[in-house]
């Protein structure tokens, strides 16, 4: 296959390659693997079967790219439309003035896992000894054996979470079950597995049902919050030598249940009734000097990315060596509600020793009192305040960037989490809102004075967003005036020489965002000092680790599956822009150059290059089985319109 594949490459150098070696912004690839567009998808197609050859899921007619559909097309304004001129124009007086596409795209083929799965096994009899609570009005399968004849084929021989926890929760329902059903369809458990299993410390800062349900009723009191915000709005108050909070019987109720049922231990100072001496910690407050201090300088710091940036990913990270990591961006006011979804954002796995939590919030009142509630029901070492967003849905909500330029109630913010936390609390923001108008060098020595340990700098305006690189010279700046506070760069870094470079502008560390979703294997490269030129079946053997950890995270039926699918297609997304380095004519790649179109060292890493969502569905095969029925998929970044 190999040679198969430098003798394609050989006859695909000649001629037009689609992007030369020095053409601005396109890696530079050898001559002997560069090729033509025609060659590439040739090539691919020689191996897969006539009917998927036939069809292209999530693609357009001429299978060239993922479907978009036609309001997030940009109509030209001499009648164009994606380079296809109309044939009959509109006369100029019926002619309307297009409207220029923006903000989300709402009509992206995307279908929830649960479209998947429409005749669910009712949970109670996945469960010993539980009867439906329901009863006749459960919407629920009842009939096991109608399941199993309406069940898809099992997926594969082997279960991950029967071969790693000795029992699989999901019985008769897991996409996997062969390999851990009896000859009665009875579900098998493995004793010494589970035993060995029950002594690791379990996945953190879940969401207790108890609590749920008290924050659906809004029957969560925020004392602490609540004082606070008086103090912020009514300006300086002498502050109290000891605060006792009070407690309702339900919030003791809902409290108590944490430890239990969230996995999270519950951190001094929490108003949980317990038992055995009363010490200062339980009534005294923590003065910003006495509290934890966050010493990360020096470390290598995942970025929390939104969809990309879950559990299953960070662990991936972890494993090659990243030092400090983040959840995803969780909305305040979605947290207040006790939303499942975004609770889900704030799990933590043990491997995470360097944890933190990242809020969104425009307003003082919903962000104080949403620090508070996770300060005493979540295990961080860390929250960091979203400064940085661009996107419209957050940005025209006062949230995200638009906090730069309300100092007001930016101030009330970092003050009242700062003073509710018992944990340092950080902020990851911009240069600013447009391009040629910074501000962070002025909001920085304020955010000194209001008691953040560590901010983090993308050196971008919102305006900006990808359009040019990273202005380090200002982080450089930034960085001296933040001192003595710790300041982490963030912005372009792809390689060990980027990581250098950034760290002698002075900046205490630097935080990593898409030079992950590239090559997770950079926290090796910079912690080594070197180039890995690493392999296609080195590079399938992570994503085979991702489906499995995304089998742990999320399940094994036929939702979790198809989840577990779909964040491996948004993270495929990225992948495909990273070119091996032994492909390269000089290293290293940097991130702001796309690959041209080029033929790998193999089969499998030409596949891994394709742009088409095609191909990546073909990847995600090989790990998680066919794909349902009608499945389409587009990518969350190429969704998105942009002015």
């Amino acid at each position: 296959m190999a040679e198969n594949a430098e003798a394609a490459a050989e006859r695909g150098g000649g001629g037009d390659s689609g992007a030369g070696a020095c053409e601005r912004g396109v890696a530079p690839i050898k001559a002997q693997y560069r090729t033509t567009k025609e060659q590439f998808h040739q090539y691919l197609d020689a191996d897969k079967p006539e009917d998927v050859c036939q069809e292209t899921p999530a693609g357009d007619p001429d299978g060239s790219d993922p479907a978009e559909p036609k309001a997030k097309r940009i109509r030209l304004e001499d009648g164009q439309e994606n380079g296809k001129t109309e044939e009959a124009p509109e006369p100029p007086e019926q002619r309307q003035v297009p409207k220029r596409a923006r903000g989300q795209n709402k009509s992206r083929p995307h279908v929830k896992p649960t479209h998947y799965d429409k005749e669910r096994l009712c949970p109670s009899l996945l469960q010993e000894s539980a009867t439906c609570a329901f009863g006749d009005r459960c919407r629920f399968l009842h009939d096991v054996e109608h399941y199993l004849e309406t069940k898809p084929a099992d997926l594969g021989p082997r279960c991950v979470l029967f071969d790693t926890f000795g029992r699989c929760p999901y019985s008769v329902t897991c996409r996997f079950a062969g390999a851990h059903l009896g000859p009665e369809g009875q579900n098998l458990v493995q004793e010494e597995v589970v035993a060995r299993c029950a002594d690791l410390p379990p996945v953190r800062n879940g969401l207790n049902r108890a609590l749920q349900q008290q924050l659906r009723k809004r029957q969560v009191c925020f004392e602490r919050a609540e004082q606070a915000l008086r103090r912020l709005t009514q300006g300086p108050m002498p502050i109290p030598e000891t605060s006792v909070a009070t407690v309702t019987p339900e919030q003791n109720s809902c409290h108590a249940q944490l430890d239990t049922a969230g996995g999270a231990s519950t951190p001094h100072g929490s108003p949980v009734s317990t038992c055995g001496p009363l010490t200062d910690e339980d009534v005294i407050r923590l003065r910003p000097c006495e509290k934890k201090r966050l010493d990360i300088s020096g470390k290598l710091y995942l970025a929390p990315l939104t969809t990309c940036g879950n559990l299953p990913f960070r662990r991936i990270c972890k494993r090659f060596g990243a030092d400090v990591t983040c959840g995803e961006m969780a909305v305040c006011t979605n947290l207040l509600q006790g939303q499942m979804s975004e609770w889900a954002l704030l799990k933590r796995h043990p491997c995470e020793d360097i944890f933190g939590v990242q809020l969104e919030g425009a307003f003082p009142d919903t962000m104080t009192k949403c620090a508070e509630l996770l300060n005493r029901t979540i295990d961080v070492d860390f929250v960091d305040i979203n400064v940085g967003c661009p996107i419209d849905l957050v940005y025209k909500k006062g949230g995200g960037c638009a906090l730069m330029n309300r100092s007001a109630k930016f101030q009330q913010i970092v003050r009242g989490v700062n003073e509710v936390l018992d944990v340092p609390l950080t902020v990851k923001m911009r240069t600013g809102v447009q391009e040629r108008v910074s501000l962070a060098h002025r909001l920085l020595p304020e955010l000194r004075d209001w008691g953040v340990a560590l901010v983090t700098l993308h050196g971008r305006s919102r305006e900006q967003r990808y359009t040019r690189l990273a202005d380090w010279p200002y982080i450089e700046q930034c960085a001296k005036v933040a001192s003595p506070m710790p300041l982490f760069g963030n912005g372009d870094i792809l390689s060990f020489e980027d990581a250098n470079c950034a760290m002698q502008t002075g900046v205490a560390g630097v935080m990593i965002a898409r030079g992950a979703l590239l090559k997770p294997w950079l926290f090796t490269e910079i912690k080594e000092q070197r180039h890995w030129d690493i392999s296609s079946s080195e590079r399938l053997d992570i994503l085979r680790d991702f489906t499995h950890y995304g089998l742990e995270h999320w399940g094994s039926d036929t939702q979790g599956v198809e989840r577990t699918r779909r964040f491996l297609l948004e993270w495929l997304s990225f992948l495909c822009r990273y070119v091996p380095v032994g492909l390269l004519e000089r290293l290293p790649q940097r991130i702001n150059e796309r690959p041209p179109y080029y033929l790998g060292r193999d089969h499998l890493e030409t596949l891994m290059a394709s742009q088409q969502a095609a191909d990546w569905i073909r990847i995600s095969e090989m790990l998680l089985g066919p794909v349902p029925p009608g499945f389409a998929f587009l990518p969350k970044h190429k969704a998105n319109a942009y002015k």
